[in-house]
């Protein structure tokens, strides 16, 4: 559609004569008796950029990103002392800070359908749909800093949730669970490559087979290399690159070239007003293909602008179940939570989460709104598909926006996929290899085991793009479904480290019955409703939300009554002693705020009081007072004025611009010692490393051999050494 428009030049002046005043005429083929007959679809056949630049961006970035995160790791093992045993492949040393911590959750929960169904319901449900995803996903992050400091208070040793779980309910009741996680890593994984090579076959006509194999296949080599800290190091490049991005797109709507008809809160106020109230037969050409005309049904006056939105609800609620199943469900947040320092576990979580607020609300307040604000001829399959944002990025940037939506949707693409493939490995690692296949395994074999791990899941994930495209799911299908699937064992998880009474049998039951009345409930409404049973009808809302609450809610009442009739009563103080570590030593923190016991205890009633605060405020105070908006002037109560969605708009850009600073700055700032010794290492006389290298071995082979024991470990493994030599801090 893009490339065609100038094509079209002469076709519209005679069109805007008589056609509904569209803001973008230059997707108008048609018109007659006032009826506007616009494009069916924005992409249709037509490619803003050449098939070429697809598999540059998904190969270019995969063996850049290999590159730069091996080069920096390969710096850190020679001027920082870091030795990538079997330990520090899975938990990144166990001493990560605040920032990078912060980023990698950021980096972690950005997922495709951050970027792509967070604009799809804000093009469906107006400035409601934004505001859901991105609270509807934030409380679980904010929420899941309680769990991430009892790691650290009752079970530092652990590499996994289910090491945990076996440690305290037993081996059968750890089984279930590895199920469970095993099916939250592959949900999510789907949502990548659908929202992924969709997007990339929209934008540069690849073939979403072949991307569907790429994208994941891309950032095998360097995680299979560097383990989770280089997950971690290309975690935070792919958040600055999203994050720089972000803002370039929500200013160019809000405080941009307003020729392209935006560039303004109020020209994007009065365009969405507009096609709120186009008339029937305006709309008519448009409804037929499916694409937005007209007001909302089932919003406040049928406005875009408006938290009175009952299809907004309902998602929302869909949302907040569905998104509590993939954050306590996925061993990539217990491997981040395992890696951080005890004292960066809740800072790092809470800090995460109000970072990632500001991705799917700033850019699809921005972007999906845009999208309708301008009419542009999207349809509702393309919009399911997730295409809503390479849409207005290519009708405001031409090329260069479908560039650096595609890269940033890579970016997204990368960082989750590298994360689930390294948790995949840890499951596989330590919850089969070392559980029930080589129980005497050695560091070196673990570390094998991992790696092969990393490659199997990345392989899996690409033909599990063929299954998925072969079967027809959508990405917002997938999204809204996945709180049926995974969502009963969210209570059993938390449980796990929160409550000494519950016990391995209701577990167990909590987390089958859910899942068996989750299913259940999905299909039963569907062809209560609709009469039938297809994949149309279970992905409609009242389905999805029935299927999504009862799995969640079942499971946690069935968890607690058994509980109650035979506690458990465990004590919590032994859980870590039934956690081996295989070729390491948990790092000696000297601060009290990463060792003191009392201290670890403030900071989980810290995470709890602003954890729970948080969330009380994201879902219940934040859309009420939204409900007094337009009180007292024309538009009426619960609609927005002119005023309110100014307000609404500088939140976005404010939060977004603050977001955007801490993210890319905090970890530079707090890892800026180790930074500067890997420097100071790097423009030295390499020379002098070469020989003290040699040195170290040869005192290192003699120490052994007289059998100095710990003695002689400590003189060639200190950290840095070498660097903080060189740079006279020894």
């Amino acid at each position: 559609a893009v490339a065609t428009c100038l094509a079209r030049s002469s076709l519209n002046s005679r069109i805007m004569a008589t056609c509904y005043d569209s803001p973008t005429p230059e997707y108008d083929i048609d018109a007659t008796a006032g009826v506007c007959t616009r494009d069916e679809s924005f992409f249709g056949d037509t490619y803003v950029l050449p098939q070429a630049a697809g598999y540059g961006i998904v190969i270019g970035f995969g063996v850049f990103f290999s590159l730069v995160t091996g080069l920096i790791l390969k710096a850190n093992q020679r001027y920082g002392g870091v030795n990538v045993s079997s330990e520090y492949f899975n938990t990144a040393g166990r001493n990560v800070k605040t920032g990078l911590t912060a980023s990698v959750i950021v980096s972690q929960w950005t997922w495709a359908a951050t970027l792509l169904q967070s604009s799809n319901v804000a093009y469906q449900y107006g400035v409601s749909g934004p505001f859901w995803y991105a609270s509807g996903a934030t409380i679980q992050v904010l929420l899941f800093g309680m769990l991430a400091i009892q790691v650290k208070r009752y079970a530092p040793n652990a590499h996994t949730i289910v090491e945990i779980i076996d440690a305290r309910w037993g081996a059968n009741v750890a089984k279930v669970f590895t199920v469970f996680c095993f099916m939250a890593n592959v949900i999510v994984s789907s949502m990548l490559v659908l929202g992924g090579a969709a997007t990339v076959n929209a934008l540069t006509g690849m073939s979403t087979t072949v991307a569907g194999f790429l994208i994941p296949i891309g950032v095998i080599a360097y995680t299979m290399t560097g383990g989770l800290k280089a997950t971690f190091l290309a975690g935070y490049i792919h958040t600055a690159i999203i994050f720089s991005i972000l803002i370039i797109f929500i200013f160019i709507v809000y405080a941009g070239d307003e020729s392209k008809g935006i560039g303004s809160a109020d020209n994007v106020y009065n365009l969405l007003n507009r096609l709120s109230t186009a008339t029937a037969t305006e709309c008519t050409g448009r409804l037929a293909n499916k694409q937005n005309c007209g007001y909302v049904a089932k919003n406040e006056a049928g406005s875009y602008l408006t938290m009175l939105s009952e299809g907004g609800m309902i998602f929302g609620i869909i949302n907040i179940v569905g998104n509590f199943g993939t954050v306590f469900v996925d061993q990539s947040y217990w491997q981040s939570a395992i890696a951080a320092k005890p004292s960066s576990s809740t800072k790092g979580y809470l800090l995460g989460g109000l970072v990632w607020f500001t991705i799917p609300f700033a850019l699809a307040t921005a972007m999906g709104l845009a999208t309708v604000a301008l009419d542009l001829p999207v349809t509702s399959a393309e919009a399911g598909a997730g295409l809503v944002p390479p849409a207005i990025a290519a009708h405001l940037m031409g090329k260069g926006g479908a560039v650096a939506i595609t890269i940033m949707l890579f970016m997204a693409i990368v960082s989750t996929g590298s994360a689930e493939q390294i948790a995949v490995s840890s499951l596989i690692s330590y919850d089969i290899y070392r559980k029930y296949i080589n129980t005497n395994a050695t560091g070196e074999d673990i570390l094998r085991v991992s790696r092969y791990g990393v490659v199997f899941f990345g392989v899996f994930m690409g033909f599990l793009s063929l299954i998925l495209d072969e079967i027809g799911l959508s990405l917002g299908f997938v999204y809204l479904m996945m709180g049926i699937f995974i969502g009963s064992a969210v209570m059993p998880i938390s449980f796990v480290l929160t409550w000494d009474k519950a016990n391995a049998t209701g577990a167990v039951c909590g987390a089958i019955t859910g899942l068996i009345l989750g299913l259940v409930t999905w299909i039963a409404t569907a062809s209560g409703l609709e009469g039938k049973v297809n994949i149309d009808t279970l992905g409609m809302n009242y389905p999805m939300l029935a299927g999504n609450v009862v799995a969640i809610c079942s499971s946690g009442l069935v968890h607690a009554a058994m509980s109650f009739m035979a506690p458990q009563n465990f004590d919590f103080s032994t859980l870590n002693a039934r956690i081996q570590l295989i070729d390491d030593t948990l790092p000696a923190f000297e601060d009290d705020d990463d060792s003191n016991p009392k201290v670890l205890e403030e900071h989980f009633k810290w995470i709890q009081k602003w954890g729970w605060g948080f969330t009380f405020i994201m879902i219940i105070v934040w859309p009420c007072l939204s409900l007094l908006a337009g009180c007292g002037t024309p538009t009426g109560c619960g609609v927005f004025n002119k005023g309110y969605f100014n307000l609404w708009v500088a939140i976005a850009l404010i939060w977004g611009t603050v977001a955007t600073v801490v993210i890319i700055c905090l970890p530079v700032y707090e890892s800026w010692s180790e930074i500067s010794n890997t420097l100071t290492g790097l423009i030295s006389n390499d020379d002098v490393h070469l020989r003290m290298d040699i040195i170290d071995s040869k005192l290192d082979s003699l120490l052994k051999a007289g059998n100095l024991g710990e003695s002689g470990n400590k003189l060639s493994k200190t950290p840095g050494y070498r660097a903080k030599l060189l740079a006279g801090k020894l």
